[in-house]
C-alpha cells in the first residue's frame, strides 16, 4: 500500500485557511519512539466504542491530523518501531496528543 493510497492529505501541511479551527475539532500530534519522531506510522482514529473511524500515515516528522467530532477518541499508532495508544477528550479547536510507540 502506498502512502498516497489512503487519500489523506500530507500530514505536515498547514491547516487550510478555509478551516475555522474555532468551529472544527482538529486532533493533531506526533508519534514518537522515545524522543524520535516516527515517520510512516499508521495512526488509526477509534471512537468511544473502539470502532475504527479513520486512518492516516505520519509525515517525515511523525505528524498526524484528524478532523473529527467533539468527544472521546483513541489514537492507535502502528509502526515498525512498535505500537501504541493514546486517548483524548477532544473539543472544538486544536487538540494535541502525543502517541508513544515501543
Amino acid at each position: 500500500m502506498s502512502v498516497d493510497s489512503c487519500g489523506a492529505p500530507e500530514q505536515s501541511a498547514p491547516i487550510p485557511a478555509s478551516v475555522d479551527v474555532e468551529k472544527e475539532t482538529v486532533i493533531t500530534g506526533v508519534v514518537r519512539a522515545g524522543a524520535d519522531p516516527v515517520s510512516g506510522a499508521y495512526v488509526r482514529l477509534l471512537d468511544a466504542t473502539g470502532e475504527f473511524t479513520a486512518e492516516v500515515v505520519t509525515s517525515a516528522a511523525g505528524q498526524f491530523r484528524f478532523f473529527a467530532a467533539p468527544g472521546n477518541w483513541t489514537l492507535r499508532a502502528l509502526s515498525r518501531q512498535g505500537n501504541g495508544d493514546a486517548t483524548i477528550a477532544a473539543d472544538r479547536g486544536l487538540n494535541e496528543v502525543a502517541v508513544t510507540v515501543g
